[in-house]
């Protein structure tokens, strides 16, 4: 069940066809729908995203916490999502991306949304990095 804040920023992304107020006003935001890993049910959380060519990257940061989020787990079980962005929708697939590749996205995203920058700081794991490539539908 997603947070009461992530619940609100939902609504707002839908009922304002991808925009949102407040802290993230001004934030490209995806809102991306898993299977979870143990659940089994769809789960949908709003995050920042780094457009990058035609996908959409995205960090596991969790807030600079010393564990994955629940979302990352749950595309690690099973890679195919949907995505929302704007008021278009649909499917992806997760890559996962390591070394150099991740080094320039993560320097990217820091760049783009600084606070990624202290998320890092915060823990003493790395960050996962994941890119969402766009499936047929």
């Amino acid at each position: 069940m997603p947070s009461d804040f992530n619940q609100k920023v939902i609504g707002e992304f839908r009922a304002n066809e991808g925009r949102v107020g407040g802290i993230l006003q001004g934030s490209p935001i995806v809102l991306l729908t898993t299977t979870g890993a143990r659940s089994g049910r769809s789960i949908t959380t709003p995050l920042v995203y780094l457009p990058d060519g035609d996908r959409q990257v995205i960090i596991a940061s969790n807030g600079g916490a010393d564990t994955h989020p629940a979302w990352y787990h749950n595309l690690r079980a099973t890679p195919e999502a949907t995505v929302e962005i704007g008021t278009e929708t649909f499917g992806v697939r997760a890559e996962f991306v390591d070394g150099d590749e991740r080094d320039r996205l993560y320097a990217r995203m820091v760049a783009q949304a600084p606070q990624f920058a202290d998320y890092e700081a915060k823990t003493t794991r790395r960050i996962p990095v994941v890119a969402l490539l766009r499936t047929v539908n």
